[in-house]
């Protein structure tokens, strides 16, 4: 598909504004590489092995692989890197990885020798992180973006725009609300101006023939996504292993977004009432602007996973699971603020800005459906001394869903879906060398392909977002080198895991205007961001 027609947008504009549009439904679906220590320093490629408290969240028949109990907590510390062109910054946090229980029931049956039960505590996945960064000599602005795609395009006038004491852009179905906060703003003298003006019955942003600038913007995302799993399993004449996992997600997000333009020679409006409407000579002029956006999502979900391990001789091992997608309920706080402003020959014409909700939070409840996973594994045991294990896992972005509270799936959001996602895959691979009965040491990799299509990433589409934020953001591929120590004797144990992660993204201000006059790119920034994880592992067997 080149292209995807802005009337995706229109047909469900009430519904849009209430939801989460198609890249933050993903951003909330990913999990990344966190557990026990051991399970860490292995990549995580346990799916064909079992015997870890955080198999629970991956393939629950290694619950089954117990003969006896296992309590244990794991901690880390987390040093995160992130970059954005020249900037760089940094971050240290502390959080609790894992704890869980297993409890063994031995049976003294050879069919069926032990059930075994399960109860865990695992962080998915950390939100955290914080960017910063600016594009030079930009080749439009968002300003200009906002009037046509989410008003001209879109068939709105400026009637439609106007911001009465009553509005509320969020429920009401009016037009897209990043446009109406970047209109007909008050200034600091009284007078009103725009970010996006009315120009002769249509709309027009700033930048225009002659206009110069530079983009700054900045992402700080907070949060986690935690499960809370009860399991049971066992196995069979110890060749067939088992598990079922029932899992409680709880997700918490926090996001600022600030994006900046600083434009010389722009297309502002004189701050008259009798020339209102009327762009001044955009020479000897400039304009400084923003767009502020706050969001905060948080809600509860569930999902169950099954999962078979076959050891059809001693030392190789066959496993797979299957995961089905997570059904979350979610309520989300936001609000948006605009400022500008305006210059001639360095003269101080105005300042402007706006709010949604200088009272008051804006909300909205919304339901989500993650991607159902599918994983496939073989281990090796070589004799008493080592172990070679590799997991692939599957994982339909494309099955995303986002639906109102009735459970009803939003048509426009799962077009966009559909167009914008691909598959991505998993891969790891994990080994452990016991040096003598009390001590292992242990290495490992993974790797996770792109969640989007092709034609995202070569900017052929227009990307659709809802609410206020033009921004959308997607990881490009995420690399885990790992490594680690264990330490055992009698019922007790000890891991110490590294894991070095390395994250590249693409974050764009907003969508590039492809149309059938020719190709309009858009503000656009690669991320990289580097993690150092440290973690130490206490538990018992008995």
């Amino acid at each position: 598909m080149k292209k995807i027609v802005f009337a995706l947008l229109l047909c469900g504009l009430p519904l849009f504004l209430n939801a989460q549009d198609a890249f933050d439904v993903l951003q909330m679906s990913q999990t990344e590489l966190r557990g026990s220590s051991r399970f860490q320093s292995m990549a995580g490629a346990f799916g064909a092995l079992g015997g870890d408290i955080s198999t629970l969240t991956q393939n629950p028949a290694g619950i089954g692989v117990y003969r006896n109990s296992d309590i244990g907590i794991t901690l880390s510390l987390d040093c995160n890197s992130t970059e954005s062109g020249v900037d760089k910054l940094n971050e240290t946090k502390f959080n609790v990885n894992n704890v869980g229980y297993i409890g063994a029931i031995r049976l003294n049956s050879e069919s069926v020798p032990n059930l075994n039960f399960g109860f865990s505590y695992n962080r998915l996945q950390s939100f955290n992180r914080h960017y910063v960064g600016g594009v030079a000599n930009i080749p439009t602005s968002m300003s200009n973006y906002i009037a046509d795609e989410f008003v001209n395009v879109a068939g709105f006038s400026a009637d439609d725009l106007y911001w009465e004491e009553d509005f509320n852009p969020y429920f009401d179905g009016y037009a897209p609300w990043a446009a109406v906060t970047t209109f007909d703003m008050e200034t600091n003298n009284g007078g009103f101006v725009g970010i996006i003006n009315d120009n002769g019955g249509a709309m027009q942003g700033l930048f225009g023939n002659g206009t110069k600038g530079n983009a700054y913007y900045e992402v700080d995302e907070r949060g986690h996504a935690d499960e809370y799993n009860i399991a049971f399993g066992g196995n069979i004449a110890n060749k067939l292993y088992f598990g079922l996992d029932f899992g409680i997600l709880d997700l918490d997000y926090r996001s600022f977004q600030s994006y900046e333009e600083e434009l010389t020679n722009p297309y502002i409006m004189i701050d008259d009432e009798d020339l209102f409407d009327t762009p001044i000579d955009n020479y000897n002029t400039r304009a400084d602007w923003g767009l502020y956006n706050y969001l905060h999502s948080e809600g509860t979900g569930v999902n169950f996973k099954l999962g078979l391990i076959w050891k059809p001789v001693q030392s190789l091992r066959i496993g797979a699971a299957f995961h089905t997608p997570t059904y979350y309920d979610m309520r989300d706080t936001y609000y948006v603020s605009a400022s500008l402003n305006g210059y001639q020959d360095e003269n101080l014409l105005y300042r402007a800005d706006k709010g949604s909700n200088d009272d008051y939070d804006y909300s909205s409840t919304y339901t989500i459906k993650t991607p159902w996973h599918f994983m496939g594994s073989l281990a090796g045991v070589i004799g008493t001394k080592g172990i070679l294990s590799f997991d692939y896992e599957y994982v339909a972005n494309e099955t995303m869903r986002v639906g109102d509270d009735r459970n009803n799936d939003y048509r426009d959001v799962t077009e966009n879906v559909k167009a914008y996602f691909k598959p991505s895959h998993i891969f790891r691979f994990g080994g452990e060398y016991r040096i003598n009965p009390n001590w292992s040491l242990r290495a490992g990799y993974s790797y996770k392909t792109t969640q989007v299509e092709k034609g995202v990433d070569n900017y052929d589409y227009n990307i659709v977002t809802v609410g206020t934020n033009p921004t959308y953001q997607y990881d490009n591929a995420v690399h885990n080198i790992t490594g680690g120590i264990g330490y055992r004797y009698k019922s007790f144990y000890t891991d110490l895991a590294y894991v070095h992660k390395m994250r590249k993204s693409v974050y764009n201000a907003f969508s590039p205007i492809n149309d059938d006059f020719g190709y309009e790119p858009n503000v656009s920034a690669d991320v990289t961001d580097h993690n150092n994880r440290v973690s130490l592992t206490l538990g018992m067997r008995f």
